[in-house]
Parts: structure tokens; sequence; C-alpha cells
């Protein structure tokens, strides 16, 4: 029988209650809060941080500006020369998945979890998760919300305050509310 952190990792419906997916949780708000405490000169300290934090990390050349915020960490992977100014939440439910050379501008949300819309439901904290994956060579503009499930190609642009809900195209340019391609490079 599968435990509850497979059943979320698998994308099933788990129990948002369980107890050792609570644990996790809090020690990893623990790490958060001692990294969001650092100087902004203490990079090498910020690096092995997030090397400790994080599933994978592509190079050193890694900046994540402060406040950050995330679930669990360890869903999540970033490649090489990663960029992401202040306010970054990631809700790592499920893998999420960023390429080599992108830039996250301020206060983006990547958010894999997801929830009933039938309150009765939701109110069980049975929930369920998705992946997003972040191509190469990406730019996610400030105030971008991206959803569980979605896929950014390559060469993209995501203009500020978007909302992705849906996949976007490699080598587009994309804004709205729904996001949506304005132009193709």
């Amino acid at each position: 029988m599968k435990t509850e952190k497979e059943k979320m990792l698998a994308g099933e419906i788990y129990s948002a209650k369980d107890r050792q997916l609570l644990e996790e949780l809090a020690a990893t708000r623990e790490i958060i809060f001692d990294y969001n405490q650092l100087r902004p000169s203490q990079m090498d300290e910020k690096r092995e941080m997030l090397k400790n934090l994080l599933g994978y990390i592509g190079d050193d050349e890694i900046i994540i500006n402060q406040p950050f915020y995330c679930d669990y960490g360890k869903q999540i992977h970033v490649g090489k020369r990663f960029f992401a100014n202040f306010n970054l939440t990631i809700l790592d439910e499920a893998p999420v998945s960023i390429g080599d050379d992108c830039f996250i501008g301020p206060n983006v949300g990547i958010y894999t979890a997801c929830h009933s819309t039938d309150p009765i439901e939701r109110n069980s904290r049975k929930e369920w998760a998705k992946p997003v994956n972040i191509g190469n060579n990406v730019w996610i503009g400030g105030g971008v919300t991206i959803l569980p499930g979605v896929t950014i190609g390559d060469n993209v642009t995501i203009g500020a305050g978007a909302v992705v809900v849906n996949d976007i195209p490699s080598g587009s340019i994309a804004a709205g509310n729904p996001c949506k391609v304005i132009k193709r490079q």
C-alpha cells in the first residue's frame, strides 16, 4: 500500500493531514526561515542551503533573492544560471522543473497543488498535485502565477501579471489572464 507521500508524488489523491507530510513541511519551513534571515552578502551560505533544500541545482550560479518560500523543496529542480527575484513561492507537491538560463521576476507563484471545488471534499483535506515544467531560456515577468500541470517551452517570455493556466509553446511571448501567446519569435 502506498504512503500518502508516494500518492502525492504520483499525482494521486492523498491526505494533506498525513503526519509524515506535515513533519516534512514543518522541517522545510525551518530551513526556509533560516535562509530568509541570511544577509545579502552571505552568498556562499545561501548557495549551500539551496543545494541542501532543493532536489537539484545545475551549478553554483544560482540566485534566489529573499524572501523565498516553498513547501518541500526536494521536488524543485533548477538548471544552470538560474535567477529568481524577491518573493518567489513554489508549492512543490509535484515536481517543478526549471531549465537552464531562466529568470523569474518578483512576486511569482508556481503552484502544483490542486484542491476540489466542492467545499465538502475540499474540507476533507484530500488533494492531488500536477507537475510544472519550464524549459530553457525562459523569462517570467513579475507577478506571474503558474498553475498546476502547465508546461512552458524553451525560449519563452511570460509578461508581467499573467496567469498561466495552459501550456505555452516554445518560441513564444505570452501574456494576460488567462495567459495567451501574443507573438511567436
